[in-house]
């Protein structure tokens, strides 16, 4: 792990932070399962060069600053929200870069918890003389990627159950009918959520009763990819997912014993189906789905249905965060929004961490994560 920072980061530093964060974010959607990283380089009080990581596989966010620096880069302060990289991978290492720029301080945002970087990069840079100051704003820097920290800890995705119910629990009425329990303003915050995050994924029952198209609305950022839990490939070739301008975002999950002539239509339409061996169920086992996610470059994953979903989520330990959108509206009986968990003692109820509730026009959003998965993520 890194040394004890030489300087201690000022308000300054702080404010210079801020707009390599904002740098960052201009590459969601862009380069996962990479980080998102910002870079700003500060010479004499004056900015001289700024780069986000713009694309998987291109430069670096050091590396397009000190492009943009040149030779203003000689004696500056480099400001950057993830410790640089002092390997080789598809691209070189930062370390070497910001040295033979001549960079005579860098300030860092949060450690790259990759254990080919993890500290190194900043004792290289001390090693050699380049004073460093790291942590600042770490909370901030960890939050834009939370998604990548359990990606690149643990093979798999960050995991939020976004939930659209009623006050007593219902995300539909016992016909199944679920438009729209909550109000537009709470609907754009749910997009908003969908453009933050690398994939969606549901269930066939949601597929099979709404037809949804899982597109972003009213927000600005690249498509994320769309995925189905459907263990018998029951989703209808009309479905819009596969008949839309982007059925190329659309991933299925099924068992082995899908229809091999059905799998070859999907295919037709741009769609892909990844099989599974089922569990004892019949179905795509949790653990499975999860690690395959990882395997194919997902760092997060929204899932917003439906209720068996929700459901077995939980159930085996994998949901990270969730996001409950509650309308001030009672149905009785109707669809819960979650399921049997098995829990018979009120002392086994599942304990919730970092819960935040806010007011949005009529409805309420609850934000916030599942403390047995606190520390993994």
């Amino acid at each position: 792990m890194a040394t004890k920072n030489n300087l201690p980061a000022s308000e300054t530093d702080i404010a210079y932070m801020k707009r390599a964060l904002a740098l960052a974010e201009r590459g969601r959607g862009l380069v996962s399962p990479n980080p998102l990283v910002g870079c700003v380089i500060v010479k004499d009080d004056k900015v001289v060069g700024e780069g986000y990581h713009q694309q998987f596989g291109e430069a670096h966010a050091e590396i397009n600053a000190l492009r943009e620096a040149g030779d203003h880069a000689m004696g500056a302060t480099l400001y950057v929200t993830l410790e640089p990289c002092s390997h080789q991978g598809k691209t070189g290492p930062c370390t070497i870069s910001i040295l033979e720029a001549g960079v005579a301080r860098v300030v860092v945002g949060m450690t790259d918890p990759n254990p080919q970087v993890n500290g190194a990069g900043l004792n290289f840079l001390r090693s050699k003389g380049i004073s460093v100051t790291d942590n600042v704003l770490q909370d901030k820097c960890l939050e834009m990627n939370e998604g990548y920290v359990k990606y690149i800890t643990t093979g798999k995705p960050l995991i939020t159950l976004k939930i659209a119910q009623t006050l007593d629990g219902r995300i539909a009425t016992s016909s199944g009918h679920s438009k729209w329990i909550t109000s537009e303003q709470a609907r754009s915050m749910a997009h908003k959520l969908r453009s933050l995050n690398d994939a969606l994924l549901i269930g066939i029952g949601t597929i099979l009763m709404d037809d949804p198209q899982l597109t972003l609305h009213s927000v600005k950022g690249v498509q994320p990819r769309r995925i189905i839990l459907d263990s018998k490939l029951r989703v209808p070739l009309d479905a819009n997912i596969l008949n839309d301008k982007l059925p190329g975002r659309t991933i299925i999950l099924a068992t082995a014993t899908a229809s091999r002539e059905k799998i070859s239509r999907i295919e037709e339409k741009g769609g892909q189906v990844i099989l599974f061996e089922p569990d004892s169920r019949g179905w795509v086992p949790q653990d499975k789905i999860w690690n395959k996610l990882g395997e194919i470059g997902i760092t997060s994953v929204v899932v917003e249905g439906g209720s068996t979903v929700f459901t077995e989520t939980i159930k085996s330990g994998f949901a990270d965060r969730f996001c409950y959108f509650v309308a001030p509206k009672i149905l009785g009986s109707g669809i819960d929004a979650i399921g049997d968990l098995n829990i018979r003692n009120i002392n086994s109820a599942i304990p919730l961490a970092d819960v935040v509730v806010k007011r949005l026009d009529t409805d309420f959003v609850i934000t916030g994560r599942f403390e047995h998965l606190k520390t993994i993520s």
